[in-house]
């Protein structure tokens, strides 16, 4: 029912108090002068209130608002039928007592505070027309129920409007957030494929020379127009994209780069769909080579598949990095062991290290590798990244916990 749902049945519950309220004074009163009289009207309040609990959509429809106001009003001025014209004078309570102000605070609800105060002047009218048709002192009528249903109609209908602007704000937020990590998730493919792509045409182009010194100048330019689209703050009400299928399986081949850690890159993608938890171990085995050395435990280590083929991919994303960063030669090592309610992935490679600095100014310069390939996959998943980096080479662990979103419910 949204965020009005609360205020619907709160005043359905007002309804049902007050009404017990108004049957409460008939019977104190001995049902007033006629007691017949008195009675059938508690009867029509009580068939009103059980109308009146009716779903959101209905309740907040003209006409059925526009009744609930005419058979409030009907109910209030059947009083003098019920009462003597001698209760009247000495200040009883109208038959109704304070049901009349459930259409008040339903007109506030549905169409803010000014309909809320335009729904009580209709009822103070109500009761001024009855209470001065019956003899009584315009001076000594009491105002106290009025400003009451005032002031009812008018806060009702104000917080009732700041909460549906507060849902609609949570809503465009909920849209951006998940506007926002689509784009993450897209950009993470672009990175792992198509600028990887362009920056090894770029930089063979310029080994090359000639006209692929040309080519190479081309591709750098799309590379930096890309990165600059990818980093672009997302529309909400844009729909996101669709990955291209199988970009990150065509990354590189050996006739176009050196391959010092054979293997580097994201295993082929499988059919995930059919299955609650994939083993990780089966994911990182097929990064092993002669120089990417490959340690896991003997039992399985389940995650589901899309958390699985995430950890994978920024696995293969920091082997990339081994490739592009570090000199021909570097060896690295994969362990992946479960600790604690985490699935826990250790990348080391033996090579220079990252220089001081060197991943905030990436971040600058728009190459978001580490920043959205490793850490912006991970913390998707809910886990944390450490990266450690000295001469003696770089260590890049990967903690995932094991657990589901939904009910925090173990998954292996």
């Amino acid at each position: 029912m949204g965020i009005e749902g609360p205020f619907w049945r709160a005043i359905a519950v007002f309804r049902v108090a007050s009404l017990a309220y108004a049957a409460l004074l008939v019977l104190r009163a001995g049902g007033y002068a006629r007691p017949a009289v008195a009675w059938a009207v508690v009867g029509v309040m009580a068939v009103w209130t059980v109308v009146m609990l009716v779903p959101r959509a209905a309740a907040r429809r003209g006409p059925l608002l526009a009744a609930d106001l005419l058979v409030t009003v009907g109910c209030l001025l059947a009083t003098p039928y019920a009462q003597s014209r001698g209760d009247i004078l000495a200040g009883a309570i109208p038959i109704t007592a304070t049901w009349v102000a459930g259409p008040v605070l339903a007109y506030g609800v549905a169409r803010g505070r000014r309909a809320g105060a335009v729904a009580a002047a209709v009822m103070s009218a109500a009761d001024l027309w009855l209470r001065s048709g019956n003899g009584v002192d315009l001076a000594s009528i009491p105002v106290n129920g009025a400003v009451l249903m005032f002031m009812a109609g008018v806060v009702v209908g104000h917080v009732a409007r700041l909460a549906r602007e507060a849902e609609e704000r949570m809503r465009r937020a909920a849209r951006i957030e998940a506007a926002g990590r689509e784009r993450e998730r897209l950009a993470r493919g672009i990175h792992d494929s198509v600028l990887q792509v362009l920056a090894l045409v770029q930089r063979r182009g310029a080994e090359i020379g000639g006209e692929a010194a040309e080519l190479g100048r081309l591709a750098g330019e799309q590379e930096a127009a890309l990165r600059a689209l990818v980093q672009a703050p997302p529309v909400a009400d844009a729909p996101a994209p669709a990955a291209p299928p199988g970009l990150r399986g065509r990354l590189r081949s050996p006739a176009r780069a050196r391959r010092p850690l054979a293997g580097a890159g994201i295993p082929p993608r499988t059919d995930l769909t059919a299955e609650s938890e994939v083993d990780l171990r089966d994911l990182l085995r097929p990064y092993g080579t002669s120089r990417v050395i490959v340690s896991a435990p003997a039992t399985p280590l389940p995650l589901p598949p899309e958390s699985a083929r995430e950890v994978a991919a920024a696995v293969g994303a920091a082997l990339d990095n081994v490739v592009r960063h570090c000199p021909e030669g570097t060896r690295a090592w994969i362990l992946a062991e479960e600790d604690g309610g985490a699935v826990v992935v250790t990348v080391r490679d033996d090579g220079p290290g990252i220089p001081e600095g060197r991943l905030e100014q990436a971040a600058r310069e728009g190459r978001m590798g580490v920043a959205r390939s490793i850490r912006g996959r991970v913390a998707d998943l809910g886990g944390t990244v450490a990266i450690t980096s000295s001469r003696a080479g770089t260590e890049i662990e990967l903690s995932v916990p094991v657990w589901a979103d939904e009910g925090n419910e173990r998954r292996s």
